[in-house]
């Protein structure tokens, strides 16, 4: 290799094909797009999983098992990790478990477990306790707060009670007081 070649066939402002110029410029008459077909109209273009007509790669994978799109990201925080980074007399919010890395990324609620020993007395503020954790915040002398977590779109459908509306005898009555 030489030193002259190394930049070659580098261009720093590469020239814009200009389609259907003639035939002198190679791409005249068809511009590029073939004889015949779809692919020859203006505007049309291919699906980027567009395999050429065989079955594609997403048909042929077999599925397995349900995915739930609604599903609830729970992370997990064990009593023992607590006890480790939090002093006696704290309070464990969601943000003080970010500031102390126990939890991290994208989540909808917090689930607190029983695994390891608690000593100090903390109140844990959290979404989810499981029965182990809380018998060991109690234990320790400590308090657990249940917070509210994010609705799914089908509890919010379920909270949503339609309005009664009114007997015919009722709207009689209504409009004979007024």
């Amino acid at each position: 290799m030489n030193l002259s070649e190394v930049n070659r066939g580098i261009h720093k402002h590469k020239k814009r094909t200009r389609v259907g110029r003639g035939p002198g410029s190679g791409h005249g008459k068809t511009s590029r797009r073939g004889h015949k077909g779809q692919g020859q109209l203006a505007g049309w273009t291919v699906s980027p999983v567009f395999e050429g007509g065989t079955t594609p790669v997403i048909r042929r994978v077999p599925k397995r098992g349900f995915h739930n799109a609604f599903a609830k990201t729970v992370v997990v925080v064990n009593v023992g990790s607590l006890n480790e980074a939090f002093a006696s007399g704290d309070d464990v919010t969601i943000d003080a478990l970010r500031a102390k890395d126990l939890v991290s990324g994208r989540f909808d609620e917090v689930k607190v477990l029983g695994h390891g020993e608690l000593s100090k007395k903390l109140k844990i503020s959290a979404h989810r306790f499981s029965a182990t954790a809380l018998e060991k915040i109690q234990k320790s002398g400590g308090e657990a707060v249940v917070l509210p977590g994010k609705q799914t779109p089908t509890e919010r459908v379920a909270d949503k009670k339609p309005k009664a509306k009114p007997s015919k005898s009722e709207s009689k009555s209504d409009s004979t007081e007024a």
